[in-house]
Order: structure tokens, then C-alpha cells, then sequence
């Protein structure tokens, strides 16, 4: 890290714990960098909708050198319309201390279908839960999402790795646009789905009857199997792993006493404008275990099942659905909650790369 760099760092992070409120730790653990590859990091795309939970997993991929990220492409069709999406997901990169990601925002509708998030849960994220970050470069890339995710794939020399965070409107038709960049593309990791546990549409509390889709997948169906049926190897990260990584008050009051850069500082504010939700027992880890699990996969256990995504509309609108003639896809069936919190709280306060 150069200087000016650090000391931007240090002026954004001070801001941060002034206005809201957050407090250094007594004392400040030594964070132990997790082991990395950093001889020949992996080219990442993030496509996210920019939710709360989108953004922890984005500073944790912004804080490992063993991932080289490309560009952030934003579905206005997720929980953050576009405008805001991409000036929050600018200031993120800001504060991590790297504004030159380029980032775009695609459709605000779906491919196919009106589903969509609750327009309460959309205010909230677009307000950035009324949380300070730092102003990101003026100029934003002038090109849509999908022009953004086929140019970088194509002009990257190597292969490169997409971790979508929401749902997959972005993804669907770039490759629809260009059926080649599957060629390119040497996996896709994505949050979404329920297999074999129940989804969370139906029980979110907005009046759904839908008792086996989650959000992400419930969004825009057609898109997700758009997807699924690329070609590309997918290992897709539902709700059968992430409730196995709840985010609870146990986790929150450890982040309190060991927050000790800028990353893990907004992380804590984060969550500490959610606290209702942590003590609800309904949060978990979705996004920021399929952003660790694209680092580390031995955070999880997989299995390999076909999977089709129902596009029909009524209370099974959105499953991801085990079935014959389904494509083969690589699913996460549990993960290691201790460890994750470990990896993900280390490389939080690790020094930038």
C-alpha cells in the first residue's frame, strides 16, 4: 500500500467511527492473514443487487490478494435500483482503497416476469442503511452491465470466475447476447436457491405464498435457468449451506472488540444498524459464504445434483428443483460456520493487498 493510499484509509475510516458512532476496541488484536496465492491471482466479476449482506461479501473480496477483481456489475432488478447500487458500490471500492474497478448497472426489471423485492427492504439499501461512505470516482463506466461483463471476459487474459449476488438478470443475457463467453468463463458461483430445505420468499412476512423459493432465484426464474443450462460449470451456494452460517449476536459482540481497519469498521456499522435482524435469528451469511467459498471451497461440502429452476408462476414459482434431465450442477449442501467466521473476520482486518 502506498502512502497516500494509507492515509486516505486512515481519514475514511476515522469518518466512519465518528459518524456513527463506533468505537475502537479496547485493544486491538493482530489480524493473521489467512494463506493466499498472490503469484497468480483469480480474475473476479461480482454481478450483485447491492443488499446489505452484498456488501460485506464485496469488502471481502476487495480484501484478498489472491483475487483480482475485474469489475461489479449491478442488477436494478435486486434489492438496490441502479443509481444507487453503483454509487455505493463505487464508495465500497473507495474505501477498501482501490477506486479503479469499473462498475455498471444493467435492467431494473426482470427478464422475464414481475417478481420483485419489497419495496421497505429496497429503501433501506438505498439509503445505505443511512451509513457515511466515501465518495467514489465521478465518472462511471458508460457502459451497461451486460457490455461491461462481456468486455472484461473477453479482454481478460485468462479465464475468469463470476460470483453473482443476487439475481441473475445480468449473467442471463450477456449470455444470451453472446453464447461464447461460456468459453471464457471457468465457473460460476452462485447465492441462490433452496434445494433440499425450505426457501425464505414464503416466509420473509410480505404476504408470498411461496414455501420453497428463495429470493435471489425467485426474482427472475427464467434468467436462473438461463444460466444453470449455459454450459458453464456452476456451484450454486443455497440456503441448504448458509443455514448452516447464521450471523448471530455472538458473532457481532467478537466483530465489536476486533474491528481494526477500515473494511471490518464498516462492517461492524452495519451490522449494528441491523441488530433487530441479528436477534431475530433470521440473518445469515448468504452472500459473504459464496464470496469465501470462491476463495476457499473447502469451507463447504458439495454434491453434485440436476438442477432445473421452476418458471411457472404460482407457489413453486423460483424452486431449484432437483430432477431428471436437469443440468448437473455443483451444490453446496453445508459449510463449516466456525471456520467461515474465522476466514472472513481475519481477511476483513487483514491488510489491503
Amino acid at each position: 500500500m502506498n502512502a497516500p493510499r494509507a492515509l486516505h484509509r486512515v481519514i475514511v475510516w476515522l469518518t466512519l467511527i465518528l459518524s456513527t458512532g463506533c468505537t475502537l476496541p479496547a485493544t486491538a488484536p493482530a489480524a493473521t492473514s489467512p494463506a493466499r496465492t498472490t503469484a497468480h491471482p483469480r480474475v473476479l466479476v461480482i454481478d450483485t443487487d447491492m443488499a446489505a449482506d452484498d456488501w460485506l461479501a464485496i469488502l471481502y473480496v476487495l480484501q484478498r490478494s489472491d483475487v483480482t477483481l475485474a469489475a461489479i456489475t449491478v442488477t436494478g432488478a435486486g434489492e438496490a435500483h441502479c443509481a444507487p447500487g453503483v454509487q455505493h458500490a463505487l464508495g465500497l471500492v473507495t474505501l477498501a482503497g482501490d477506486a479503479r474497478v469499473p462498475v455498471a448497472c444493467g435492467r431494473e426489471t426482470p427478464l422475464r416476469g414481475e417478481h420483485v423485492f419489497p419495496g421497505g427492504w429496497r429503501d433501506r439499501v438505498d439509503s445505505l442503511l443511512g451509513l457515511p461512505l466515501p465518495d467514489g470516482p465521478e465518472t462511471v463506466s458508460n457502459q451497461t452491465a451486460v457490455e461491461l461483463l462481456a468486455t472484461t471476459i473477453q479482454a481478460s487474459p485468462d479465464t475468469v470466475t463470476l460470483l453473482t449476488l443476487g439475481p441473475l438478470t445480468n449473467v442471463a443475457e450477456a449470455l444470451q447476447a453472446d453464447p461464447s463467453l461460456a468459453e471464457q468463463i471457468d465457473g460460476i458461483t452462485v447465492m441462490g436457491g433452496a434445494v433440499n430445505v425450505p426457501g425464505n420468499v414464503g416466509a420473509s412476512g410480505v404476504g408470498i405464498d411461496n414455501p420453497v423459493a428463495e429470493w435471489n432465484v425467485y426474482v427472475d426464474p427464467y434468467a436462473a435457468n438461463v444460466v444453470l443450462q449455459s454450459g458453464v460449470p456452476i456451484t450454486l451456494v443455497p440456503l441448504d449451506a448458509t443455514n448452516h452460517v447464521p450471523l448471530t449476536r455472538t458473532f457481532y459482540d467478537n466483530l465489536k472488540s476486533n474491528h481494526v481497519s477500515p473494511e471490518a469498521t464498516f462492517v461492524y456499522a452495519v451490522l449494528t444498524e441491523q441488530s433487530a435482524f441479528i436477534d431475530s435469528g433470521g440473518y445469515s451469511f448468504w452472500d459473504p459464504l459464496a464470496a469465501a467459498i470462491v476463495t476457499d471451497d473447502g469451507l463447504a461440502t458439495f454434491r453434485t445434483e440436476p438442477i432445473c429452476v421452476v418458471e411457472t408462476e404460482g407457489p413453486e414459482s423460483g424452486w431449484t428443483k432437483a430432477g431428471p434431465g436437469c443440468p448437473d450442477v455443483r451444490v453446496a449442501i453445508s459449510a463449516d460456520g466456525k471456520r467461515f467466521e474465522q476466514v472472513f473476520v481475519e481477511t476483513l482486518n487483514s491488510p489491503s493487498p
